[in-house]
């Protein structure tokens, strides 16, 4: 399975909103290729987080990667926001060699389907609640530069994950 080509800024559809996904096209064998090869993709290029529309796809779907493997979010909705909110530092695939901080909620709720259709909750809080909402913002044609307080190159960034 190739790795799949990462689109980067300024391509239009990264600034596009995504079309929900029909849920009778997750049982397609196409479908499951496409996130294999995402989340292929995602760990090839040490990402932590994968949108379609970072592969050049305008449909809400998202890939994971989290200590217990990868999650894919199809169709994922915030339905819940802690009134915290934490700054700390994010990159991007799709903007290669640029970190900023980030203010982003500490705590979400979010629905989404999974890839055999089924509706699922899930709370999520730290990194992974700061990477759902990065990528969730992708789905929304919205980058971390948008949100960013403070823009640095790659080498203040060192180090860092990029989602």
């Amino acid at each position: 399975m190739p790795i799949l080509k990462i689109i980067t800024q300024p391509n239009p559809i990264l600034r596009k909103k995504s079309k929900e996904i029909v849920l009778k096209e997750i049982s397609a064998g196409s479908f499951a290729g496409l996130v294999r090869a995402m989340e292929k993709t995602m760990i090839k290029t040490d990402g932590v987080g994968l949108a379609a529309p970072q592969i050049g796809k305008n449909i809400r779907l998202a890939i994971i990667n989290s200590k217990d493997g990868s999650i894919c979010l199809i169709n994922p909705e915030i339905i819940k926001k802690s009134w915290a909110k934490e700054l700390d530092q994010e990159g991007c695939l799709s903007i290669p060699g640029v970190f900023g901080k980030v203010k982003r909620h500490k705590k979400i709720t979010l629905t989404y389907y999974n890839l055999t259709g089924k509706k699922t909750k899930l709370t999520a809080e730290g990194l992974m609640a700061r990477v759902i909402q990065h990528e969730i913002d992708h789905l929304n044609g919205i980058l971390f530069i948008d949100r960013a307080i403070k823009i640095e190159s790659a080498q203040a960034g060192k180090g860092r994950s990029t989602l």
